[in-house]
């Protein structure tokens, strides 16, 4: 079977996973950028290399409080807020090169040609050389002359990689979709008896095993910290600021603690060591954000349309609003968990998509893609022969929970934006966030 490059996961070791919240949604971020800043308990760490630092310790070591306000370097490329895109007049130009532009793509108003561009150059990895030391001037002549300032100009427009289906992800899509259509147009017979499968090989179901005592573990570590959680406020006075900021406090520590617990499950890993350092890192760089959106969805309660967090906190759509958290990003999130949830998956199911995602060898900046998709494969594979032991008669339950790794990487990309939404209201993310994050790049 092919290896599977695909990053979107399910939940890290039990833990309770949890995306960053903005404090007020974007248009308050215009009205309420009065410099208000986050009230900090206790000083986070405050190493230039929060990521890093934190592979090397244990989960113990990693602090739960707040540093002091660092000022977010310039230069990030601006996005655009989320939502629909707005009317074409007929007359906006490309972001890159000045043509006439078709539409919002990967994140920037472009035309076609920089769009085809951009996807080609990011699947392809490639690398470009410019005889001018970087310094072309990008229009709709220099774009077929310089590739390389081209790519650059498209990043400092603002496209998004994380946007991009890989090769892997469309193969999967288009798979899923022509499984889907023969299923409707097969005639309806009598189900015969399903043949017998072969059991798990003894490696699999050891390793089936092992995933999940390890996510009970970091599960329980993350349990005996609740106490040290900033508590949710209980007044409702929406015009409070300090209730606003305990509130975006209780969500910025919930979410360091999944952090905790996927750098601690990720170290445990077969083979995850073995990477070097700078591949862990890109690994765990891209691939924390949709962990801790498959851990939401697994603490998702359809009853009372709520997400728990650690057995005891409880949140609906009310309460992350209230923490910050824009209705662009609160509803994909509620939306996202009620499809995982529709899907019955279990502990092995979630473990198994948890260490795929880990080990996917498309993110940016990893180098040793064979190592990476090769320590993939035992969990691709171990997940296959799972699904058709525990469900026999459901031949579309592999390429559907693949596919929502996909979906997971259209949610990180929303996700994005709502960190993006923090800095136009000046709201300071903890420096491990913001290091995993990539905020302050």
């Amino acid at each position: 079977m092919s290896t599977l490059s695909t990053t979107d996961i399910t939940d890290v070791g039990h833990g309770d996973s949890l995306c960053c919240a903005s404090e007020e949604g974007p248009s308050a971020a215009t009205a309420e950028v009065k410099q208000e800043r986050l009230s900090q308990a206790a000083p986070y760490s405050t190493s230039n290399n929060e990521l890093n630092d934190t592979l090397l310790m244990e989960p113990s070591d990693i602090k739960m409080y707040p540093s002091e306000d660092t000022p977010v370097p310039e230069g990030q490329p601006v996005k655009r807020k989320k939502g629909p895109a707005p009317k074409m007049l007929g007359n906006e130009v490309c972001s890159v090169c000045g043509d006439k532009a078709s539409g919002f793509h990967y994140n920037v108003l472009s035309c076609e040609g920089c769009k085809g561009f951009f996807r080609r150059s990011v699947i392809k990895g490639a690398q470009y050389n410019c005889k001018n030391s970087g310094r072309c001037e990008m229009d709709m002549y220099m774009r077929r002359k310089c590739q390389q300032c081209r790519l650059r100009k498209c990043r400092e427009a603002g496209m998004l990689e994380q946007c991009v289906l890989s090769e892997e992800q469309i193969r999967l899509k288009k798979m899923k979709k022509q499984e889907e259509e023969t299923a409707r147009t097969s005639t309806v017979a009598t189900p015969s008896p399903a043949p017998e499968m072969p059991p798990l090989a003894p490696e699999q179901h050891e390793m089936i095993e092992k995933l999940v005592s390890m996510q009970k573990q970091c599960n329980k570590r993350s349990f005996l910290d609740r106490p040290k959680v900033t508590p949710w406020p209980q007044s409702q006075d929406p015009l409070n600021r300090e209730v606003r900021q305990q509130r975006f406090a209780h969500f910025t520590e919930l979410a360091i603690m999944s952090v905790q617990e996927i750098v601690d499950f990720a170290k445990q890993l077969p083979g995850f060591l073995e990477l070097t350092r700078e591949d862990q890192i890109a690994l765990l760089k891209t691939s924390t954000i949709e962990i801790m959106l498959l851990e939401t969805s697994r603490r998702y309660n359809p009853a009372i349309d709520s997400i728990t967090f650690l057995k005891d906190f409880s949140y609906n759509k009310e309460d992350f609003a209230k923490a910050g958290l824009q209705v662009e990003f609160i509803n994909p999130i509620f939306e996202f968990s009620k499809g995982m949830n529709d899907l019955n998956l279990d502990e092995a199911e979630y473990a198994l998509l948890i260490a795929i995602n880990i080990f996917s060898a498309d993110r940016p900046n990893v180098q040793d893609h064979e190592l990476v998709e090769r320590l993939q494969q035992p969990y691709v594979d171990a997940l296959h022969s799972y699904i058709r032991i525990k469900r026999p008669n459901d031949h579309l339950m592999f390429p559907r929970m693949l596919m929502k790794l996909v979906s997971l990487r259209t949610l990180s990309s929303v996700h994005s934006e709502q960190v993006f939404a923090l800095r136009l209201q000046d709201k300071k993310l903890p420096p491990l966030l913001s290091e995993i994050w990539d905020v302050h790049e």
